[in-house]
C-alpha cells in the first residue's frame, strides 16, 4: 500500500487509462487469481527465470507488442506509458533512458513480438539480465530528456522491495502529493 491504495490497483488504473484495456499480471504465485479477478493471469512459461523470464511470459502471452511493467514501481505516469506505447511500433522494443545502473529501465518498457526470440535465446543460454538479448533486436531508445517530462526518473522508477523502501515509497508519496 503506498497513499492508501494497493501499489497493483494503482497501476492497473494507470495501465488500462493509457493503453485502453486491462494489463496481463504474470506470476507465479498461487494465489495471484484473487489479487484482481478482473484481471487474466498468466504464470511464466519457464519459471525461474527472474524479470526477464517475466517479460518473456508477457511477450508470449500478449496478443499484440506489450508495455511490461514491474508491479512494484508506484510512481510511473499515465503518461509515460501511453508514449512508450505510442513508439513501440518503429521497434522490438523502446525502452526509456534512466540514471540507474543499466542507463535504461527495461522493467518500465516496451516489447514486441520481435523480441520474443532473442529473449528465448538469452533464457537458453542462461543471461537472466534483462538488457541481455538488446544486441539481436532493434531498440528505441527513450531519451532521458524526454523521460523527465514525465518526472524525475529516480522517482518515476522508484521500486519497493524492501520494508524501508515501501516506507520511503510512502513518505515521498506525502511529500510530493503525487496521484496516479
Amino acid at each position: 500500500m503506498v497513499g492508501g491504495e494497493r501499489i497493483l490497483d494503482r497501476l492497473v488504473q494507470t495501465m488500462t487509462a493509457a493503453l485502453g484495456a486491462p494489463p496481463l499480471l504474470v506470476s507465479n504465485s498461487p494465489d495471484a487469481p484473487s489479487w484482481r479477478t478482473d484481471l487474466r493471469v498468466v504464470k511464466d512459461p519457464r519459471p525461474g527465470m527472474g524479470a526477464l523470464g517475466g517479460i518473456y511470459a508477457a511477450v508470449v502471452e500478449a496478443p499484440a507488442p506489450v508495455i511490461c511493467l514491474a508491479w512494484d514501481m508506484p510512481f510511473v505516469p499515465q503518461a509515460l506509458i501511453a508514449e512508450l506505447a505510442a513508439r513501440l511500433g518503429r521497434f522490438d522494443a523502446i525502452i526509456p533512458e534512466s540514471g540507474g545502473p543499466r542507463g535504461v529501465e527495461p522493467l518500465c518498457a516496451g516489447y514486441g513480438p520481435g523480441s520474443r526470440s532473442a529473449i528465448s535465446a538469452s533464457l537458453d543460454q542462461g543471461d537472466l539480465r534483462a538488457v541481455g538479448f538488446h544486441q539481436r533486436i532493434t531498440i528505441g531508445i527513450l531519451p532521458l530528456a524526454d523521460v523527465r517530462r514525465f518526472g524525475d526518473p529516480d522517482l518515476l522508477f522508484f521500486n519497493v522491495n524492501t520494508a524501508d523502501d515501501l516506507a520511503r515509497a510512502e513518505d515521498l508519496w506525502r511529500r510530493l502529493g503525487s496521484s496516479p
